[in-house]
C-alpha cells in the first residue's frame, strides 16, 4: 500500500477581492494557524453597520486544532476583528512589541481580560504544533511590520503581510533582504504576497518625502496648522512631531483613536516627542495659533471623526477659523472619495487653506509598487504563488506580474475566499471550499443582521414606511376605529392630506370586503390591506413604501 503523498492546506477566510478584512487558516493534519484578523468598514448599502468581520465558521468548527493566532502588524485590516474572534476561540497571540499594544489597547475596550499576548522580534522563531515560523523584518506605514517564513514538513510557506521597499525608513530600520534571499535559496514552496499596489508601475516614494513636504509647508504657514492622517500610521504621526519641533509649535492630539494610539506608541518608545511638545486641547488657547499643530482623525471623510466636526463647525473643543492651514495626509480608500471631496468642500467654505494629495507630495503608500513585488518574488523564487490583499483585478494582475516573471500559470492561484488550496512538495491545487463571507457587526450585535435585514433597511430608506392601525371588535368582528394611517419618511402628511384620505378609504373598503366575506384570518387582512394599498399608491405616485398593518382586538 502507497502512503498518501503530505500535504497541508491554505484556507484565504478574507482579504480577497477585498481590500482589508485580512485572514489566512494554514492547516497541516491537526494542526492550524490563523495569520492576522481583520475587519473591514462597511460598504455604502450596509446601513448601520459599525463593522464587517470575517466568517470563521471553519474556525470554531475545528478550534481544538488551532495553535495560535499570528499578527503582521498592527492596522484595522489586519487586526480588528480580534476582540470579537477571541470571544468564539481564545488562543495564544503572537505578534511585535508595537502590534500587541495596539491590540491590547483594543482589548480593553471591549472588557477582553483574558488574552494570552505573546511578543515576539524579528529574526525570532517559534514553534506551532508542526509548524515553525520565522518573523521577518519589512517596512510598511506602521513600525514593526512583518514578514513571515512558515516551515512545514511539506516546505516553507512565505507570507510577506503588508509592505514596501523602502530604503530610508523613518525608524531606520530597512527591509531583512538578507533573510529573503537566504530563503529563496533554500526553496520557497508558496508564497503570499501583497497585492494592493501591483496597478502601479514603478516604486513607491520613501516616508521620508513626506516629511520634507511638511518642513516646505510648515516654514511658509501663517496660522494654525491641522494634519489629518490614520491613527495608526506612526511614522507620519512621528514626522508631523518633528516638524512641529523644527519650527516651535506645540502639538495638539484630536480624535480618540488619535489620542489612543499616540499614547502607546508614545509609551512603548516607537516615537520620539521631546518633553512639552504635546499639550492638551484645553490649554490650545493660552498658544498664538501660529504657534499650534493639530493631528487628528478624519483623513477619509467619517461622519464623525474630529476633522468632519471641524468642517461642520460640530466640535466641542475646537473651532476652525480662516487662514487655518489644512493638511488631508492620506488617499481616499476606494469608495470613499466623495465623502472626503465634501470634507474638502466645507473646510474651504470656512475659510481654511486645504493641501491634499492632488496638490502635493502629503502622502505616500505603504505598499509595494510593481518593481517593489519584482524584487520579492526574485528574491525568493517559490514553486506557488498565491496573490492576497487586494481586489479582484490586484489579484489577476499580480498573477500576470508572476506570470512575466516566468512561472508557470498553473502554479498560480487566484483563489477567492473560503478556498481550500492544498499543496503538496510537487502539486497544488483548490480542493473546495469552507464557509465564508462578512459577518456583520451592529452595536453590541454581532451577525444577528443579514440579508434580509439589510434589505428592509435599504427598503425603508430609499422609500419611508406606512403603518395602518385597525381596531377591530373581537367578538363580532367588525371595525370599532380606524384606520389610522401613520406616514414616515413617505410624504409629509400635512401636505397630502388628499392622498392619507384615500388611502383610509382603500383600507376601509378592503375591511368591508373582509367583514362581508367573515374573513377573520389575521394574515389574510394584513395581507388584503397591504396589496391593495401599495397598488393604490404606486398607481397614485408611483412609490413603493414599506406597508405595515396593525390590527388590534378588543
Amino acid at each position: 500500500m502507497t502512503k498518501k503523498p503530505s500535504k497541508f492546506k491554505i484556507i484565504p477566510l478574507g482579504g480577497l477581492y477585498e481590500v482589508g478584512k485580512n485572514i489566512t487558516a494554514i492547516e497541516y493534519e491537526d494542526d492550524i494557524i490563523i495569520i492576522d484578523c481583520g475587519m473591514i468598514f462597511p460598504e455604502d448599502e450596509m446601513l448601520g453597520i459599525d463593522v464587517v468581520i470575517p466568517d470563521i465558521t471553519y474556525l470554531i468548527k475545528n478550534k481544538d486544532k488551532v495553535r495560535g493566532i499570528i499578527l503582521t502588524h498592527g492596522h484595522e485590516d489586519h487586526v480588528g476583528a480580534l476582540p470579537y474572534v477571541l470571544k468564539k476561540i481564545n488562543v495564544p497571540i503572537f505578534g511585535a512589541k508595537l502590534t500587541l499594544g495596539l491590540v491590547e489597547n483594543k482589548f480593553k475596550e471591549h472588557n477582553i481580560n483574558n488574552a494570552v499576548l505573546n511578543i515576539v522580534n524579528p529574526s525570532q522563531s517559534i514553534k506551532l504544533g508542526q509548524f515553525e515560523i520565522d518573523f521577518i523584518r519589512t517596512t510598511h506605514s506602521i513600525p514593526d511590520s512583518l514578514a513571515l517564513a512558515i516551515h512545514t514538513p511539506v516546505g516553507t510557506i512565505v507570507h510577506t503581510g503588508d509592505f514596501k521597499v523602502d530604503y530610508t525608513p523613518i525608524n531606520g530600520e530597512a527591509m531583512d533582504f538578507q533573510k529573503f534571499a537566504e530563503l529563496g535559496k533554500k526553496g520557497v514552496l508558496v508564497l503570499l504576497a501583497d497585492s494592493t499596489n501591483v496597478e502601479r508601475p514603478g516604486y513607491t516614494m520613501s516616508e521620508r518625502t513626506v516629511g520634507d513636504t511638511f518642513n516646505d509647508i510648515f516654514l511658509t504657514a501663517k496660522q494654525r496648522i491641522i494634519v489629518a492622517t490614520f491613527a495608526s500610521n506612526i511614522h507620519r504621526v512621528q514626522q508631523i512631531i518633528n516638524a512641529a519641533v523644527l519650527f516651535d509649535r506645540k502639538v495638539v492630539v484630536s480624535g480618540r483613536s488619535m489620542v489612543n494610539v499616540v499614547k502607546v506608541a508614545t509609551d512603548l518608545g516607537y516615537l520620539d516627542v521631546p518633553e512639552g511638545t504635546i499639550i492638551d486641547i484645553n490649554d490650545m488657547n493660552r498658544f498664538p495659533s501660529n504657534k499650534i499643530v493639530v493631528i487628528t482623525t478624519g483623513s477619509q471623510g467619517e461622519p464623525m471623526s474630529a476633522l468632519a466636526r471641524l468642517a461642520s463647525s460640530d466640535h466641542r473643543k475646537m473651532e476652525l477659523m480662516p487662514g487655518d492651514l489644512v493638511i488631508i495626509s492620506a488617499s481616499p480608500i476606494p469608495g470613499n472619495e466623495k465623502t472626503v471631496s465634501k470634507v474638502i468642500n466645507q473646510l474651504f467654505k470656512k475659510g481654511a487653506d486645504v493641501i491634499y494629495e492632488a496638490l502635493a507630495d502629503v502622502h505616500v503608500s505603504g505598499h509595494a509598487c510593481q518593481e517593489e513585488l519584482k524584487l520579492i518574488h526574485t528574491l525568493l523564487r517559490p514553486k506557488f504563488f498565491i496573490p492576497v490583499h487586494g481586489e479582484y483585478r490586484h489579484l489577476k494582475q499580480h498573477a500576470g506580474l508572476a506570470h512575466e516573471l516566468g512561472m508557470p500559470k498553473e502554479n498560480i492561484f487566484v483563489a477567492e475566499n473560503g478556498s481550500i488550496i492544498e499543496f503538496t512538495k510537487d502539486s497544488g491545487t483548490i480542493a473546495g471550499t469552507v464557509p465564508s463571507g462578512n459577518i456583520l457587526v451592529d452595536g453590541l450585535g454581532v451577525g444577528d443582521v443579514g440579508n434580509i435585514v439589510l434589505r428592509d433597511r435599504k427598503h425603508l430608506s430609499e422609500d419611508g414606511l406606512i403603518v395602518v392601525v385597525v381596531t377591530i371588535s373581537k367578538q363580532e368582528g367588525y371595525v370599532i376605529s380606524g384606520p389610522d394611517i401613520v406616514s414616515r419618511g413617505f410624504v409629509y402628511v400635512r401636505e397630502s392630506e388628499d392622498l392619507m384620505e384615500e388611502a383610509r378609504t382603500v383600507v376601509r373598503d378592503v375591511l368591508a370586503e373582509c367583514e362581508k366575506n367573515k374573513i377573520t384570518d389575521w394574515a389574510t387582512l394584513k395581507s388584503s390591506i397591504k396589496d391593495a394599498l401599495r397598488n393604490f399608491l404606486y398607481e397614485k405616485i408611483k412609490r413603493n413604501p414599506m406597508i405595515l398593518p396593525i390590527i388590534m382586538e378588543v
